[in-house]
Parts: structure tokens; sequence; C-alpha cells
């Protein structure tokens, strides 16, 4: 049966097929860029409404605070157990500080706090705004003149590029702290050799490069979360499919996006 229906497929077919597959998602593309153009207009324009982007800076920021610090310390910590036996090979355990110190700022702490924030922040902002979406409370706004991208969007968008960078940091520390721990009491590192190698050898370049990561996951995680949420239909279920894809297609754009900036930061 499967091989007939193979062999009876028409390449004109599967043409057409894909074709249409890659217009929906030009098309796709097209429309959130004219969405993330208009976000911006109302980002940079009055009226700025700083209660509620305190509000989300305090909902995105201080509520991931825990899971960020823990996820960072253990994170540190398995790395530099992970690199500690192959450096101990060698006697070179005193690099340990300076291998986790670079790939924690460059990479680790940027992209993990980016898929903890679209799990968690991304996740509950979707799930808020489709919910509002699918019990009218949207079309309501409108119907009072009040444009919901200005009210719901812009101040979201705003706190999650403002908070990752913050978040960022904070998983730095952590995760330093996790990895200074473990090759002390685990590989007998000198406290001073360690930091002595971790300074020297990590830069404020290499922390810069991990900021601008998580300005752009930032500032992607809010644009998708919001968008995501906005387009949601079909009551509870569509609620529901829409928080899993908002998830789902972030933590894709943010590797995509990670790699795009990683080339770029290397190759320039």
């Amino acid at each position: 049966m499967e091989l007939t229906l193979v062999q009876g497929l028409k390449p004109a077919h599967l043409i057409r097929a894909i074709g249409r597959l890659v217009l929906r998602q030009i098309t796709a593309l097209g429309e959130f860029m004219l969405y993330a153009r208009y976000t911006f207009k109302h980002v940079v324009s009055r009226p700025f409404r700083r209660r509620l982007v305190f509000q989300q800076m305090e909902f995105i920021g201080n509520e991931s605070l825990n899971i960020i610090m823990i996820s960072g310390f253990f994170i540190g910590a398995v790395f530099s157990l992970q690199i500690g036996y192959v450096f101990q090979i060698f006697g070179a355990q005193g690099m340990m500080g300076a291998a986790s110190g670079k790939a924690l700022t460059r990479e680790l702490s940027p992209l993990v706090t980016g898929f903890l924030v679209a799990g968690r922040g991304g996740a509950a902002i979707t799930a808020e705004l489709a919910t509002m979406k699918v019990t009218e409370q949207i079309d309501a706004m409108e119907a009072m003149a009040v444009d919901p991208v200005s009210y719901l969007v812009a101040p979201r968008v705003i706190a999650s590029t403002l908070m990752l960078p913050l978040l960022v940091a904070v998983f730095n520390f952590t995760g330093q702290i996790g990895s200074l721990i473990v090759g002390i009491f685990l590989f007998d590192v000198d406290q001073g050799v360690f930091f002595q190698k971790l300074v020297s050898i990590v830069g404020v370049e290499d922390i810069w490069g991990g900021m601008q990561k998580a300005f752009a996951f930032g500032l992607l995680i809010g644009l998708m979360a919001c968008r995501f949420g906005l387009k949601a239909g079909g009551g509870a279920k569509g609620v529901g499919i829409a928080t899993t894809n908002s998830v789902v297609v972030t933590l894709l754009a943010i590797l995509a996006i990670d790699f795009l900036i990683t080339y770029l930061q290397v190759a320039v």
C-alpha cells in the first residue's frame, strides 16, 4: 500500500507541496518582522508604561532568580568536574577556573539562561496573553481604543531584554562559585592560582560577548512569547497549543541566533 502511494506521487505534486511550505514560512517570517517593527515603534514612543515594565521585570527577573542561581551553580560544578579529570592527566588543574570562566561567559550562561527564561517566563507570558485572546479581553481593549501591543507587548519585551543580561551575570557568578568549590575540594586546586588564571585569561571581551547574546535572547523571548499569545485561538486547547509552540520555536530560534552571533564574533 505504502509502495503504491510512493510510486503514485508525481514530482510536480511534491514540488508544489514544498513550494507551498516555503511560501508559508516566508509569509510567517514577513508577518513576524512587521510585528517586531510595530512593537519597536511602541517601545520608543509614548506613553511609556513604567509601572507595567517594572511589574514584568519583577516577574521575569526576580521570580526567575532562584532557578538561575541553582542551575548556574550546578552547571559550573558539573563542567569543572568533567574538565578537571582531563586537566588532571596533564597536571593542569590550575586552568580549571579559566576554562570554566571562558565557557560560562561566552556560551553556557547566555544559552542556558535563555532556555530557562523561555521555558518559564516565556511560557507564562504566552499562556497569559493567549487566555486574554480566547476570552476576548484583547478585543475589548481594542474596542476601548487601547492598543494591545502598546499595553501588553511593549512592557514585556522591554522587561525581558533588560533582565536577561542581569540573570546571565548572576549565572556567571554562581557558576564560577560551583567551579571553584569543585576545584578546591575535589582536585586540590590552589585558590590563588584558580583566580589568577581566571583573571588573566577571561577578559572583558568574553563577558561582553556573552552579554550581546543575552540582549538578543531577551529580545527574542519577549517578541516570540507575545506573538504566539496574540495569535492564539480555539479556546483552552488553543492556549496549550500556543504555549507549547511558543517554547519550542523560541528554543530553536535561540540556537539559530546563538550560532549566528558566535560566527559574527569569531569572524569579525
